[in-house]
């Protein structure tokens, strides 16, 4: 949203937001937080950053624009504000970002009034944390494969199945899950359920050992698993319907509940040219050397631009296709930011091998932590890609790849 066309409320609020955020920015822990939320391991990790996201929601900075009976703060058009400025001013990520970006959303559009007064006033405080359950070892991006079957009993239903690749399931108390209950038609035979898993009888949850050495990631496992019938969303059978909702907010085309904060990419350029001030080469410092400083501006034409598209996908007569800049925008992001690292690298050289703890590592190994990390965005939400079939198909028409 430009500042520009903001309403007096709207430029209200914004200011409301800066100085709150300046006033209140948390102390750094004492220990590291990892680069993203899909990385947080520890419980201290997680008691801060809950701690963290539910003072931002009593203050009004998420689920701005949910209304007020399941809440939100009932103003259209906040959320976006406060998810801009969090970002600005560098505090902390959402934690609950699996609840805020895809559960709540997709509760608010084919929830019960039930399911949305009793869900989501405690996931936009992280009080109750969520993951989601859609990736399968057979059944990753052909989604509509899923095998995790759900069959009822009754008013309750039998889950049995095999979920992978599921971040904050070790955290989590429910997990927004597609479920086979029927074989007679791919797409038809799915149901979209909310799954409890802190506790629940018969869930096991595996951390996945990733190539950084963090987890983050699990594999989650349901023998007999009992769901009551009315955590089922929308009706049976609609699953894939319910599940193109939160893929759309998975994937940047549409605006969730808030999931603001960490570092911004204005800020990743500036840590760039800082490290490339200090690092040395030839006699000097590799800033020095013109190609490295037109890879940095290369970066940062890329970065403004990305932010100038987020702009322009706000007013309607500039965009050629309603979903193509949104859909467009992952894909840009999380290749941006495996460039920015992968640049990083380049720039330490031989210190590229450092890794995070090491004493001599600059910018304590963040760097090469950061380009390991970017591949798994590069694949979550749907790899790039399958992103790039979308559009290719659904915004540009072409025909469907064989």
């Amino acid at each position: 949203m430009s500042e520009r066309t903001t309403t007096p409320e709207q430029s209200e609020f914004r200011e409301y937001c800066r100085r709150w955020l300046a006033e209140h920015r948390p102390a750094p822990p004492s220990f590291r937080l990892p680069q993203s939320p899909i990385e947080v391991m520890t419980e201290e990790q997680r008691r801060y950053l809950c701690s963290w996201e539910k003072q931002c929601y009593a203050a009004g900075l998420i689920g701005s624009d949910y209304p007020k009976e399941y809440g939100g703060g009932g103003h259209r058009g906040f959320q976006q504000i406060a998810t801009q400025e969090m970002g600005r001013a560098g505090v902390p990520y959402m934690i609950n970002i699996i609840g805020l970006s895809m559960a709540a959303p997709t509760i608010l559009n084919h929830g019960t009034e039930e399911q949305k007064r009793r869900f989501l006033p405690p996931l936009f405080a992280a009080d109750e944390i969520w993951c989601q359950g859609f990736s399968e070892p057979n059944a990753g991006s052909d989604l509509a494969s899923v095998q995790a079957s759900a069959v009822r009993d009754g008013d309750q239903w039998m889950v049995n199945g095999h979920k992978v690749w599921t971040s904050l399931a070790h955290f989590a108390n429910w997990m927004i899950m597609l479920c086979r209950t029927s074989t007679a038609h791919k797409y038809e035979g799915l149901t979209y359920f909310i799954v409890p898993i802190a506790g629940a009888k018969g869930v096991t949850v595996r951390p996945l050992i990733k190539i950084t050495g963090e987890t983050g990631f699990n594999e989650v496992l349901f023998e007999d698993v009992v769901v009551p019938d009315h955590l089922r969303v929308d009706t049976v059978g609609k699953g894939w319907t319910v599940a193109m909702t939160t893929l759309l907010y998975e994937r940047g085309a549409a605006e969730g509940a808030g999931s603001g904060g960490g570092v911004s990419l204005d800020e990743r350029i500036a840590s760039l040219i800082a490290l490339a001030r200090r690092m040395p080469r030839n006699g000097g410092s590799a800033w020095d050397d013109t190609l490295v400083r037109d890879r940095i501006m290369q970066l940062a034409i890329r970065a403004e631009g990305l932010r100038q598209s987020q702009r322009r996908a706000r007013v309607e007569p500039l965009t050629d296709h309603p979903m193509r800049l949104p859909l467009q925008a992952k894909v840009q992001l999380s290749e941006l930011l495996q460039d920015m690292a992968a640049v990083a690298l380049e720039i330490e050289g031989a210190h590229a091998s450092l890794y995070v703890g090491d004493a001599h590592a600059p910018d304590n190994g963040q760097w090469p932590l950061a380009y390991l990390n970017s591949y798994g965005f590069t694949i979550a939400a749907g790899s790039n890609e399958i992103q790039r079939n979308i559009l290719g198909e659904r915004v540009l028409g072409l025909a469907k790849s064989k």
